[in-house]
C-alpha cells in the first residue's frame, strides 16, 4: 500500500484507509482487524505510527482494543450516535455484505467539448473510474471527474481510499450534493465490466458535489445492477 510523504501524516492516512476498510465490511463488525505488526508491514511505516491511526480509531468508536486478544470492529457506519442519515453502502454492510473496489483508471483528462465534465470544469479535470463488488460479484460502475484543484492523478492512491476522504486531504470542502436517477442502458463498456448483456437497463445516477462557493469540485455517474441488489435508502421518524 503506497502512501504520500507530502499530503497529512502518515497516521492519519492510515487512519483513514482502516475506517474505509471497516465501512465497507472488510473488517466485519465484531471481528479483528489485522495486527499491528501486519498493518505495520502492509503499511511500511514504524510500530508508533500505526498505533496512533489505530488509537485515533479506537477514540472514535470504530475499533475496540482488547488486552492480549487484539483489536476489534465496535462500530462501522460513518454517522454520529445523534444522526439518524445512513449511506447506501453502511445499509449494505449492516446487512452483511462486503464491499470491494477495484480500481480502472485514474489519470488527468481533456473532456471532450460539449460534454458534461467540460461544461463544469473546463478543458481539464480529473478522472477516476472504479468498480465496486458486492460480495465479490460486480456490482456498480462509477465514473468520477473532479475538479482539476486535486492536480496530478498520479499523486493519489484511488484505489482504496474514500473519494471524499481524498478531497478532504486537499482542503476540498463540500457542501451541496443534488443526484439524479434514472434508468438507462448500459454501454457495452459498462454492460462487460458488470458481467450483463449489452444495452441492459441499469440504474444511473448522476451525483453533482457542490463546494460553498457553488462551485462543482465532483461529478460523478453510478451505474446499478439492481437485478443483483436494489437500491436501498432507509427512512426513519
Amino acid at each position: 500500500m503506497t502512501l504520500s510523504r507530502n499530503r497529512k501524516p502518515l497516521y492519519l492516512q492510515i487512519k483513514n484507509r482502516i475506517k474505509d476498510r471497516i465501512l465497507h465490511g472488510v473488517y466485519p463488525l465484531g471481528e479483528l482487524i489485522p495486527s499491528e505488526p501486519q498493518l505495520e508491514r502492509e503499511f511500511k511505516v514504524s510500530k508508533i505510527t500505526v498505533r496512533n491511526a489505530v488509537q485515533e480509531l479506537v477514540q472514535e468508536g470504530y475499533l475496540e482494543k482488547g488486552s492480549g486478544r487484539g483489536t476489534r470492529v465496535l462500530r462501522n457506519t460513518a454517522t454520529s450516535k445523534l444522526s439518524k442519515q445512513k449511506s447506501f453502502t453502511e445499509i449494505l454492510v449492516e446487512d452483511g455484505h462486503r464491499i470491494r473496489k477495484r480500481l480502472l483508471r485514474a489519470e488527468t483528462i481533456r473532456p471532450e467539448a460539449g460534454s458534461e465534465p467540460f461544461r463544469l470544469f473546463g478543458e481539464r479535470c480529473v478522472c477516476i473510474e472504479r468498480l465496486y463488488y458486492l460480495d465479490d460479484a460486480p456490482y456498480i460502475h462509477y465514473t468520477h471527474y473532479l475538479t482539476p484543484r486535486m492536480g496530478d492523478a498520479a499523486a493519489f492512491d484511488f484505489g482504496e481510499q474514500s473519494l471524499y476522504g481524498l478531497l478532504e486531504e486537499q482542503e476540498i470542502v463540500l457542501a451541496h450534493f443534488r443526484d439524479h436517477f434514472e434508468i438507462a442502458p448500459a454501454t457495452a463498456r459498462v454492460a462487460g465490466l458488470l458481467e450483463l448483456e449489452p444495452g441492459a437497463h441499469l440504474l444511473r445516477r448522476s451525483r453533482y458535489s457542490r463546494e460553498p462557493s457553488g462551485d462543482v469540485a465532483e461529478y460523478s455517474v453510478g451505474c446499478y445492477n439492481t437485478a443483483l441488489q436494489p437500491y436501498l435508502v432507509n427512512y426513519e421518524a
